[in-house]
């Protein structure tokens, strides 16, 4: 028989973590999403695009159609299961699907040109390694209804320009292709297999899988005995169809009047079925193994693969774990990023608490500046030790004396001044003179 005060204490003894490569984001890291992710919301907003926003969870459906039921998503890496009606659900593993579903039941594209973007949590059930995690956070952006180059170039304009306002466009190239039209892909597809098939014993084992399901993703293949095998194979420029040919010329035309350096690369096809002509990728050699920072392309026919009309749409996703990973790698996060106060009010003595709050809230009123208050009492030098430990470059003191007087005594903690006392009516601009 179990005991089970045993059983009780034994369980809440250990302790609970979280899940393998689902990982919390402390508040010293928290400032950096929110530079990164405020960053991206001005640049999209000055470009006109909104944002949509969807669930999490979505019928298992909605991605094997999608994304492709042979894809390695699919089949290895989706967290999928049955909720209490018996209906198959899965944690979204990528954006792209979910943004199509929304704008389709909600009658947002027929007839309709649409800019979106979006950003939370994507779930893949894969090895957690530096930069790649199982819950992932992606900012994706979204168009659909456009059918010409131009907007597949103002997409990578774009994104270019989030490097540079980032810092980081030095550090990322542009890697571009063309997938044609999707006869052209089943014709190429069918003379790449018949080539591979004959020297399946030549492939990795990765590649010799995907040669039944997916052999496009072999071109990807980062073996370099495959690759070396690859030199061989037919060329996909022999079989591109002449719309998407001029389509891509076009686009290539856009970015050199831009200024957007790019390399072609025959071999990029991006992981999703859904992809067709323009496909790309900014990549790094910054973050080893993860190169990859942001990736995109043509997806026409995937809103009437589930169930709309057909819809011309493009568009890309970037990996905010992969970004921030950046921005500390090249040490180009701004020194004004913090979530540190600059200024630490001390109340110290009988009932003097409340002056003190009144005080942090007039400077919350009539500044920007972050205003911590020190909360639960104790002696001046225990605050004072507090205020230095918080970061702050101000400690404004109020004890009996101060408050009686309406004044208060301004202690600078990252320089060697003098400490001064204010009165509080003037305490404001004081700050703003001392502070800029």
């Amino acid at each position: 028989m179990i005991n089970n005060a045993f059983y009780r204490n034994t369980i809440l003894a250990k302790k609970i973590q979280a899940i393998r490569g689902m990982n919390d984001i402390l508040p010293e890291q928290s400032a950096i999403w929110q530079y990164l992710e405020g960053t991206v919301a001005n640049l999209l907003k000055r470009y006109c695009y909104q944002e949509i926003r969807t669930p999490i969870v979505e019928q298992t459906a909605l991605f094997k159609r999608s994304i492709g039921e042979v894809t390695d998503i699919v089949e290895k890496e989706m967290y999928t299961f049955e909720d209490r009606n018996g209906d198959s659900l899965t944690l979204r593993p990528e954006g792209t699907a979910s943004c199509v579903r929304a704008c389709e039941e909600h009658g947002l594209l027929y007839n309709q040109i649409q800019r979106l973007w979006y950003t939370g949590p994507m779930f893949r059930h894969e090895r957690p390694q530096k930069g790649r995690y199982r819950q992932f956070h992606q900012i994706g952006v979204e168009t659909f209804g456009m059918t010409g180059p131009d907007i597949d170039a103002e997409l990578i304009i774009l994104s270019a320009r989030l490097w540079k306002e980032l810092g980081i466009y030095d550090a990322v190239t542009l890697e571009l292709n063309s997938l044609g039209s999707s006869q052209a892909r089943a014709e190429y597809k069918e003379a790449l297999v018949a080539f591979l098939a004959e020297r399946k014993d030549q492939l990795d084992e990765d590649s010799q899988r995907r040669l039944d399901s997916n052999p496009m993703r072999i071109l990807d293949s980062k073996d370099p005995n495959t690759q070396a095998l690859l030199d061989g194979a037919p060329v996909f420029d022999d079989y591109i169809d002449q719309e998407s040919k001029e389509h891509f010329e076009q686009l290539c035309a856009m970015l050199d009047a831009a200024g957007i350096s790019y390399t072609l690369n025959p071999r990029l096809v991006r992981g999703l079925d859904y992809y067709c002509k323009t496909v790309f990728e900014w990549t790094t050699t910054e973050l080893g193994a993860q190169g990859t920072v942001c990736a995109g392309g043509r997806y026409d026919g995937l809103v009437e693969q589930l169930g709309g009309r057909t819809t011309p749409a493009v568009g890309f996703a970037m990996g905010v774990e992969r970004l921030i990973l950046m921005l500390e790698t090249l040490n180009v996060i701004p020194e004004s990023v913090t979530n540190k106060p600059q200024i630490f009010i001390a109340a110290v003595g009988e009932g003097v608490a409340s002056h003190g709050l009144l005080l942090g809230e007039v400077l919350r009123e009539q500044t920007d500046l972050r205003v911590q208050m020190h909360c639960g009492g104790g002696s001046f030098k225990n605050q004072i030790k507090k205020a230095d430990k918080s970061g702050a470059d101000i400690a404004l003191i109020m004890g009996e004396n101060e408050a009686a007087n309406s004044e208060v005594a301004v202690k600078f903690l990252r320089e060697a001044r003098e400490q001064e006392t204010v009165s509080q009516s003037d305490i404001v601009a004081y700050l703003e003179k001392v502070l800029n």
